[in-house]
């Protein structure tokens, strides 16, 4: 039987390859989604693991995806809303006092002038350097990246627009530096003084990180969480009314109303190269569909070592992805409750701001603290938590009168000393409440139902090899031209007709979409350059002739 033939095969269906290919059937072109779970999202979902209650399993939050894609996708024709958050976050500290973050800097300036007034008015001096900051990397993320190892007129070309535009930035540049190279401990030292102070704003640069507060490199997380906006404002973050899966089902519409065949509970085993050239692939029953594009939106490593034969790569290639770091220090616990938290620094149980999102890390030793756990094989005794409660923006998540709560959780390494996340997972789902009580004391009784995802979890279910959320660890080595490796750092593979178009590749993980749109446009781009090499090549025959 002949293999069905499409223009271009994804292979992959989260929020990444969803968009890419939605990109591709707007060019016209033929296009199918590759999905293993029975639904589309891949991290970017919203299951119901109880009876009326429906939980962000694992992304959570939304901040990053690009304004140009929502637009583009025509993403609120097809269901998507976001609910912006202001306050960003609230911050409870063990002694009773806390800080309230705001958009609007001056109002959290007055929260932490409670606490510190140097520390107030340098919030107000930070704020604005970020801003600054925001504006060099931000247009970086729309730039393909230049291969090192190439620099062919494509290359020198990207390079030079990347050029100019450090250039005109160039004032701002000693900070991107002091971004990319200090610790989240040693940036924030440029500007304040308050313990306190410096623990709650130091979640941002270890969020998904494999490293503590003062390890170096692990301030740029700081900023990339910054990059986004939601509801219109620059930095905020915002659920997604009816959760994130949502999101990926608009992103599905928008593909398949464009044209695109989106297939779930399809499994590839194999993306098939003939001479050099990915040809397709081949599914887990054995069915072959053949394309001249796949776009693999799968974890780099397992679309070059798993997907692909190690001997159709270069052996540089299948070095480098075999030493690609993609160690996770991630977990999440969903809770469902009975009534919300009763904290002893804002009492009451009535739905109110500190309680839609709220933020465990009263120091910066604490966090060290607790990352010495996690490089030393053991999951944090006291752990740092990001955790929000949708259910009050959004009431169609719970039951009347309950409420969802899911708790972002660090540090809970890969890899355990002695013991593994199957014998471990609730041990830390205990530990977890009880942090979380020592702060609102009516918390374990309000506990209905409980779900841990552990590292292991993240790499079985999502495809999160190592459970790293970024498909890859953020650091500098790893980033721009580097991100998976220095041969595919632009998308493109040295295989051809194969692309990368996820968070593996740059800039880098979050719900942003960004790899996939910039990879759609690099294989719209090749397209175009080959049906102008072939029309030049039937020129050159007419004229031998």
């Amino acid at each position: 039987m002949e293999a069905t033939r499409y223009d271009a095969i994804v292979v992959g269906g989260g929020h990444n390859g969803l968009v890419c290919a939605a990109y591709l059937a707007r060019a016209g072109q033929r296009v199918v989604v590759l999905e293993r779970r029975g639904l589309v999202g891949g991290a970017c979902v919203t299951e119901e693991p109880w009876p009326g209650y429906r939980v962000n399993t694992c992304s959570y939050v939304v901040s990053l995806l690009q304004p140009d894609i929502v637009r583009d996708l025509e993403l609120p024709r097809f269901g998507y809303q976001v609910l912006p958050l202001d306050p960003l976050a609230f911050t409870p500290f063990p002694d009773g006092r806390s800080i309230m973050w705001w958009y609007d800097p001056k109002r959290t300036a007055a929260e932490i002038a409670k606490i510190s007034t140097h520390d107030a008015l340098a919030y107000l001096d930070y704020e604005h350097q970020l801003d600054e900051l925001v504006r060099i990397v931000r247009p970086l993320f729309g730039m393909v990246p230049p291969l090192p190892a190439s620099l062919g007129p494509r290359d020198l070309a990207e390079l030079m627009r990347m050029g100019r535009h450090l250039y005109r930035h160039r004032r701002g540049l000693h900070r991107l530096v002091d971004l990319m190279t200090l610790s989240v401990s040693d940036f924030l030292d440029c500007w304040f003084e308050d313990e306190q102070v410096k623990g709650a704003m130091s979640p941002g640069g270890v969020i998904g990180a494999w490293g503590g507060p003062r390890s170096p490199g692990t301030a740029y997380v700081l900023l990339h969480h910054r990059l986004g906006e939601a509801g219109n404002q620059r930095g905020a973050w915002g659920f997604v009314r009816g959760g994130m899966g949502a999101l990926s089902e608009a992103i599905s519409a928008s593909a398949r109303s464009a044209g695109a065949e989106v297939r779930t509970d399809s499994p590839v085993a194999a993306i098939d190269v003939v001479g050099g050239r990915a040809i397709g692939v081949t599914l887990a029953d054995g069915t072959a569909l053949r394309a001249p594009v796949v776009a693999a939106a799968v974890h780099p490593k397992t679309a070059f070592l798993d997907l692909v034969e190690r001997n159709e790569l270069p052996r540089d290639l299948v070095q480098e992805m075999e030493t690609y770091r993609t160690r996770g220090s991630s977990a999440k616990v969903n809770l469902a409750l009975s009534e919300l938290p009763d904290f002893t620094a804002r009492p009451g149980t009535a739905p109110a701001d500190h309680h839609v999102e709220f933020e465990i890390c009263p120091s910066i030793t604490y966090l060290e603290t607790a990352w010495d756990d996690a490089k030393n094989g053991r999951w944090s005794a006291h752990p740092m938590m990001d955790c929000v409660i949708p259910s009050i923006k959004d009431p169609g998540l719970a039951p009347e009168g309950r409420h969802v709560m899911t708790c972002f959780v660090q540090y809970a390494p890969y890899h355990l000393d002695g013991t593994d996340w199957d014998r471990e997972r609730e041990a830390f789902g205990d530990r977890v409440v009880e942090t979380l009580t020592s702060y609102a004391p009516n918390l374990a009784a309000a506990v209905v139902h409980r779900q841990v995802v552990t590292p292991l979890d993240l790499e079985r279910t999502f495809g999160l090899l190592g459970g790293n959320i970024f498909q890859g660890e953020m650091a500098l080595d790893q980033m721009l031209s580097f991100r998976p490796a220095s041969q595919a750092g632009a998308y493109r593979t040295p295989l051809q007709g194969l692309y990368l178009c996820a968070s593996g590749a740059h800039p880098g993980g979050g719900v942003m979409g960004t790899p996939a749109r910039n990879a759609a446009r690099v294989i719209l781009q090749d397209q175009r350059g080959g049906w102008r090499r072939r029309a030049a090549a039937s020129r050159r025959r007419t004229a031998d002739r």
